[in-house]
């Protein structure tokens, strides 16, 4: 689930003129690192749906928003969940879960691809058959999860790292809004969880692509702030990219300070990570401006660039390339930059920077573990020719 990339030349030699990676690299390389990487064919073994959420397995409130979103339930996404827990009973076949991201197995997965596949063909439009394919990600996500995975780290039970994260307080000027592609929901690797998990869920703000619930709250929270407060971190090729000083480095160097007391939304700078694969991030960030054009009268959707480098996940995810960063590897990055401009180094910016890379480095060691233990690589894939270390 890789995310935000830099659009300035890649100039880095050595991983430790990485500004922000000092803590990354691992200090005692496990010897299967000099191995080629290997996908293994070991996978954890079928679970069925687990019905001890509610009485009748359907999704709670409380439950979803324990995954990490304090939005109500998407109506899209319960009613999917009615319609497997109702072909499970009409074919009276088991709904069983296997692999990385709760995807369905056995009979009951070829009868639900029928039944799916033609409810998917009838849809009129392009907006409803985007609605219907995010909500059935997640239900499936959401079912095959169950009694496997932590609600608030996302990995497995026995893998948990809730206790070795620790919380910090975003500085209150700033919002993060995690524009999750529904495939990297409940995803183990997945780094924007950590945001979340490091801020808390309202400096870090959950919104799933193509569900009409998180998509309102966010664009609601957008229009009260005003397209100047609005900003991604994504290389827009159709504008001139800025930086973190072409963005905020201009103008009043006063320093910028706001409270915990103070809640004015309109002055809030929201920061939009677009945390999807970059097959993916083309038509989330499409989608962007569609709504920035219906929101704001125009398509342009203001997008920061980095100077940041390649992130410690790269050991375990293949990028497309080394200049291309994790999500919250980006936020790092981000919050590094913003804090060597002088209105904004008075709210420990650094700080919140270093908060969220120790994250990194436990969620880092936590899957380096358990690919480990399942006798799987710890090596990626080399995908280009840049030598950087």
């Amino acid at each position: 689930m890789t995310m935000v990339s830099t659009s300035r030349a890649f100039t880095f030699k050595c991983c430790p003129s990485l500004a922000f990676s000092t803590k990354i690299h691992m200090e005692n390389k496990p010897r299967t690192l000099q191995n080629p990487f290997i996908v293994s064919a070991s996978r954890s073994p079928p679970r069925e749906a687990s019905l001890s959420a509610s009485a009748d397995g359907s999704i709670t409130l409380q439950e979803w928003q324990a995954w990490g979103t304090s939005s109500p339930l998407p109506s899209v996404v319960s009613r999917i969940v009615e319609d497997l827990k109702d072909l499970e009973r009409d074919s009276n076949s088991q709904m069983s879960f296997g692999g990385n991201g709760g995807k369905l197995q056995g009979e009951f997965k070829i009868q639900e691809d029928k039944k799916h596949r033609a409810m998917y063909q009838a849809l009129g439009d392009s907006e409803q058959k985007l609605q219907f394919f995010s909500a059935r990600q997640i239900a499936c996500r959401l079912l095959g999860s169950r009694g496997y995975l932590c609600q608030k780290c996302w990995l497995p039970l026995e893998d948990c790292i809730c206790l070795r994260v620790i919380p910090s307080k975003l500085w209150h000027g700033m919002r993060f809004w995690l524009y999750m592609h529904p495939k990297d929901f409940l995803r183990q690797n997945n780094t924007g969880k950590l945001l979340w998990q490091v801020f808390g869920i309202k400096a870090a703000n959950l919104c799933l692509f193509g569900i009409p619930e998180h998509e309102e709250i966010m664009w609601n929270a957008f229009k009260l702030a005003g397209k100047s407060k609005v900003w991604c971190l994504y290389p827009n090729k159709n504008a001139v990219p800025k930086s973190v000083q072409d963005a905020f480095g201009q103008g009043s160097s006063k320093k910028l300070e706001q409270t915990e007391t103070m809640t004015n939304d309109s002055e809030t700078l929201n920061f939009v990570l677009i945390d999807g694969t970059w097959s993916n991030s083309a038509a989330m960030f499409r989608r962007l401006k569609e709504q920035a054009k219906s929101v704001w009268g125009e398509e342009d959707f203001s997008c920061i660039s980095l100077a940041t480098g390649a992130s410690a996940m790269h050991k375990l995810r293949p990028q497309p390339s080394w200049d291309r960063t994790c999500t919250a590897a980006a936020a790092i990055g981000l919050l590094s930059e913003m804090h060597l401009l002088p209105k904004f180094n008075s709210n420990r910016l650094d700080q919140q920077a270093e908060a969220v890379e120790d994250a990194v480095v436990v969620l880092l060691e936590a899957l380096t573990t358990r690919r480990l233990r399942m006798g799987r690589s710890i090596t990626r894939k080399v995908r280009h020719a840049i030598d950087i270390c």
